[in-house]
């Protein structure tokens, strides 16, 4: 099974990082976490609505670099530094989908990286999947 490291210029690796922003095995892309930093306009912190929206074109172009779209995106964690922006977050996060959403997960943390950072976001892919595609399985259950 191939495995590459994903290059992007507009999400480059930092050079001292200890880290790698995303990794190709097969068809599965794995992302670390990516922020909005630097998330400061006109000298005022990008909301979470903002933030987030920044994040999510950060994954996009990941995703792109792989050969991939933002539909082949199956997975999320999302980091909150204040769990009162999740309807901000589940806002961009609706615009940015397009009614068809990854799998997801959601928590509070006390702090990020920056203290201008509300949001994180790390992300699985696969690029042999386009969530567009899905259907919608339905079980019931019989008496």
């Amino acid at each position: 099974m191939p495995i590459e490291k994903i290059a992007c210029t507009a999400v480059p690796d930092l050079p001292a990082a200890s880290w790698t922003n995303a990794w190709r095995i097969g068809n599965e892309l794995l992302m670390s976490g990516m922020t909005a930093h630097p998330a400061i306009q006109q000298g005022q912190p990008l909301g979470a609505y903002e933030q987030t929206l920044k994040v999510l074109g950060k994954l996009e172009s990941l995703v792109q670099a792989a050969g991939g779209h933002r539909h082949n995106i199956i997975k999320t964690v999302v980091y909150l530094t204040d769990i009162a922006d999740k309807d901000e977050v589940g806002r961009a996060r609706r615009d940015f989908f397009a009614g068809h959403h990854p799998c997801s997960t959601l928590v509070a943390v006390q702090a990020l990286v920056f203290p201008e950072l509300r949001v994180e976001i790390d992300a699985w892919a696969r690029l042999d999947v386009d969530l567009r595609q899905a259907q919608v399985f339905t079980l019931t259950e019989e008496s």
